[in-house]
């Protein structure tokens, strides 16, 4: 079973998909995406295999 590494990343309303983008170039796949403290945020979490 591979062993993976995870982040968490606050997203802006604005620019979300950017965001996304930005990490998923970098090889992260979006696992879940939450409410963050208030209620104009949101929190992504991303995981992908360690190297």
């Amino acid at each position: 079973m591979g062993k993976w590494e995870y982040a968490t990343v606050p997203l802006l309303a604005h620019n979300t998909k950017q965001i996304l983008d930005m990490w998923g170039e970098d090889g992260w796949e979006l696992v879940q995406v939450v409410a963050g403290p208030n209620s104009e945020s949101l929190v992504a979490y991303l995981k992908r295999p360690k190297e």
